[in-house]
């Protein structure tokens, strides 16, 4: 069972929420510190301000007489604030005021441990009540006393309304992040859905294409920016895909339509044979005529074969240095014959020399030349021309005669295409001789072209250096 990747839908969905998250997550810590930091503030203004209060009543004591009066006025001074405790104390530990029920941990009242500015400290305390929050700071206040050391002042309030507050607004805080962490990816999740849908619309008409519906093209107008890449590559796609269909159906007809005349002949002259007792020589004419059909069909199966091997990459030519112009020249003397009996003309200038297998090359070369013998009128020439440049090597089959339509020049390399289709019968070859040619020179890293000149038609052959 093959095993899925992870939804494109559900990914961005995921990303989405946890990006929304961690916004909304941190917004709220912001949120959250602030209004903590407010109340912090708040608390720290209201007890400098107890402690400016008690510096200024110690700056008006004199004498230690003086201080029996400070307890009436630090009382005073504290009504209304009933979250609120002072306690001062003396050099010598001992309590010179502190208010009802006020408890102070060990940190705050340690001389030592004073700081300027003061920093808040918060503690809990335990009453009837519950446990309740204090936050306090200390002071080290000078009196007027001559020779007196300065008094510690403690001030503390009561913060459990803040921390009520806090709590509350912190659980509002987070419902609130969780319900909008969860809308966030349900509208993230319909914003990825509608975003997705060309995807859909691309599947869709992607899973109606057939061998018989190849001519179907995604409608890249339509579709996003972001996907008209992916559009554009896919019709390309198709179009490869319909040109290799056409020319699969082309090549199996024209296989099929090769292979029944040698094999409808072979039929035929063994069925006739064998209708009555024939001499010795007969039935040796009928062999023979057989063994041609045979060779016809070998060299056929065996241009197939390797075209095949081409196709697929298999076809490997040995390196060697590959003098061309002498090539031509032996292959002259190979189809001289056949030229004498048309008259053709047969010139060679040029030279050049290429790295790659010689009797691959040899067999495009005469291939090429075979061609050209063929399609030459009576009388005509054949020219051929190599030239050696600074990137490799090039090589031009000219012949006189007909020139080549332009709407066959698409096709002429393809396998068993004739160009004019007159030839189909009288022809030697199985249409498969340039299809081959092609596939040798593209095995050497080269290409091969085709063009009409103004009396005849030109091959032209580049091979790499």
């Amino acid at each position: 069972m093959t095993r899925r990747g992870q939804s494109i839908t559900l990914r961005l969905t995921l990303l989405f929420a946890t990006a929304s998250t961690a916004v909304l997550l941190a917004l709220g810590l912001l949120i959250g510190n602030t209004v903590e930091q407010h109340f912090v503030e708040q608390d720290m203004d209201l007890m400098t301000g107890k402690l400016h209060l008690a510096g200024h009543l110690l700056e008006k004591i004199h004498t230690p007489a003086a201080l029996d009066v400070l307890p009436a006025q630090l009382e005073d001074a504290l009504v209304g604030h009933h979250d609120l405790a002072i306690v001062v104390r003396s050099a010598a530990e001992q309590n010179l005021f502190a208010t009802a029920g006020a408890v102070f941990p060990p940190a705050l009242l340690a001389r030592a441990a004073v700081t300027n500015p003061p920093q808040p400290l918060v503690w809990h305390v335990q009453e009837p009540s519950g446990t309740q929050p204090r936050r306090g700071i200390s002071a080290l206040l000078p009196t007027a006393i001559p020779g007196w050391p300065p008094v510690l002042v403690a001030v503390a309030v009561d913060i459990t309304h803040h921390e009520h507050f806090m709590a509350s607004f912190r659980r509002t805080l987070w419902l609130f992040v969780t319900i909008a962490a969860t809308l966030a990816g349900l509208l993230g999740w319909a914003a990825v859905r509608r975003g997705l849908a060309p995807l859909q619309t691309i599947r869709q008409g992607a899973a109606g294409v057939t061998a018989s519906r190849l001519d179907y093209r995604l409608a890249v107008e339509s579709i996003p920016v972001e996907l008209a890449e992916l559009a554009e590559t896919l019709n390309e796609m198709l179009a490869r895909l319909e040109d290799s269909f056409r020319r699969l159906k082309d090549f199996s007809s024209d296989l099929a339509h090769e292979l029944r005349t040698p094999i409808s002949n072979l039929m035929t002259e063994t069925q006739v044979a064998l209708t009555r007792a024939r001499s010795a020589e007969e039935y040796r004419e009928v062999l023979a005529s057989n063994a041609e059909e045979y060779e016809r069909l070998a060299r056929m199966i065996g241009d197939m074969l390797f075209l095949a091997q081409a196709d697929n990459g298999l076809v490997v030519p040995n390196r060697e240095p590959v003098d061309l112009a002498n090539e031509v020249r032996e292959l002259f003397d190979f189809f001289d014959a056949l030229a004498e009996e048309k008259s053709l003309q047969l010139s060679l200038t040029g030279s050049g020399q290429v790295s790659g297998d010689r009797l691959m090359l040899r067999r495009a070369l005469a291939n090429l030349i075979s061609n050209a013998i063929r399609h030459s009128p009576e009388g005509g020439s054949i020219r051929v021309r190599v030239e050696g440049t600074e990137s490799g090597t090039n090589l031009e089959v000219e012949n006189s005669g007909e020139s080549i339509a332009q709407e066959h020049l698409a096709r002429i390399f393809d396998r068993f295409y004739r160009a004019d289709p007159s030839r189909h019968r009288i022809s030697e070859g199985a249409g498969l001789g340039l299809a081959i040619t092609r596939s040798i020179v593209q095995a050497h890293g080269g290409e091969i072209s085709v063009r009409p000149t103004a009396d005849g038609v030109c091959f032209t052959i580049r091979l790499p250096r």
